[in-house]
């Protein structure tokens, strides 16, 4: 649906945004079918290969959409990209990501690409590949610690950026003079993390979602062993890393909840007297506010699983001098009987059951025709 907006004399109209293919670290454009003026922001986001994106000013006032293939201005030459966003929202990015159009080298967007300017990107992108095992070896074989992670030619193909991991400081002159000869474009190195790695490369986590590095995350806190230890999971590193071999981000995703949860349950050094014996922390959960204690220091044994103000219970009657005779744990709590239905009451799980039931103890009543009546209210529900 298109949107109008009058301004004086004049009406503008702007097309709502049309649909693309999903791109990583998209920003759904939710002013996109709203008329704004032209004066308000002539910068475009434009998306190159994977994560790298940039801003750049619409001049010549070329008709854009989302998702259309344009030439920008470059160093040298021209690069290809795609419009991953234009018209207000723009303005709240580059504020967002610092980039001040005042201070910043402003660059211009040249033309919508023409079927040559696609074909000759097509033509360096198939050279990346190759062009990072050969790199590889270049580098492993000037001794140089580092690992060449991707290569991006740019769409003109007269320049290439490297793009490397390191530990130290690398001295790599030596290595661009190599490459120039090597491959005859200009050489750009730049370093990256091993998170920033993965968010270029891409791919699946254990979760069974797209990397979170790849699809939304801009900016890499730090993740420490800390965060694990108070969500209680196992320290297994296999389980903690991500695909870049560092502890996943996402383990700081509920870590504030954990934080401000944990606080109401006691320390776990603290041990449960009781007339059976001592008892000692073994496991808790945190949303369920639940505690199981062991009778065994260092091995699960005659495991209890106690409700938290229960366990609050005993320390204040062993902070009295009082051994407790008693533990009420959760396997008292009745449990209530779990039944689904929608909202008309004919979803249960159980709804035929009791017709099976009636059919087997009745069988002079007729069945048939109570089962056509229940087969035609589901068929019309469904």
């Amino acid at each position: 649906m298109d949107y109008t907006l009058e301004k004086g004399n004049s009406r503008l109209t702007e097309k709502g945004c049309r649909k693309s293919s999903w791109q990583m670290l998209s920003v759904y454009d939710w002013l996109a079918d709203i008329s704004i003026d032209r004066e308000t922001s002539q910068f475009v986001e434009v998306q190159f290969k994977n994560t790298r994106k940039g801003y750049y000013l619409n001049s010549n006032e070329i008709p854009l959409e989302k998702g259309d293939i344009v030439a920008v201005e470059s160093n040298p030459g021209h690069d290809i990209g795609t419009v991953t966003l234009r018209g207000y929202l723009v303005a709240l990015q580059m504020k967002k990501n610092g980039f001040d159009p005042k201070k910043a080298e402003i660059k211009r967007i040249y033309r919508k690409a023409k079927q040559t300017d696609i074909d000759k990107w097509d033509e360096s992108k198939s050279k990346e590949h190759n062009a990072m095992l050969k790199t590889r070896q270049i580098a492993k074989d000037l001794g140089l610690d580092m690992k060449i992670s991707d290569v991006e030619y740019q769409g003109d193909g007269n320049k290439a950026i490297f793009y490397y991991i390191a530990d130290q400081r690398v001295d790599f002159r030596e290595l661009i003079k190599v490459l120039a000869d090597t491959f005859h474009v200009r050489i750009e190195m730049k370093q990256i993390g091993a998170r920033q790695e993965a968010g270029r490369i891409g791919g699946t986590g254990p979760c069974g979602r797209e990397l979170c590095c790849s699809t939304f995350m801009t900016q890499f806190q730090s993740v420490g062993t800390n965060a694990a230890r108070i969500q209680d999971l196992s320290m297994n590193p296999q389980k903690l890393a991500g695909q870049c071999a560092k502890l996943k981000c996402c383990l700081n995703y509920e870590l504030d909840n954990y934080t401000e949860a944990i606080k109401e349950f006691p320390s776990r050094n603290i041990v449960l007297d009781t007339v059976a014996g001592p008892y000692y922390f073994f496991k808790l959960d945190v949303f369920a506010r639940k505690m199981t204690y062991s009778a065994d220091k260092s091995a699960p044994k005659d495991l209890i699983e106690m409700p938290l103000d229960e366990v609050w219970k005993i320390i204040n009657d062993n902070n009295s001098g009082k051994k407790v005779s008693e533990i009420r744990t959760t396997d008292d709590d009745v449990k209530p009987e779990i039944s689904f239905e929608n909202a008309v009451g004919e979803g249960s799980l159980t709804r035929f059951d009791k017709n099976r039931n009636n059919h087997g103890k009745h069988k002079h009543k007729p069945y048939h025709n109570k089962q056509k009546r229940n087969s035609g209210s589901n068929n019309e529900e469904h």
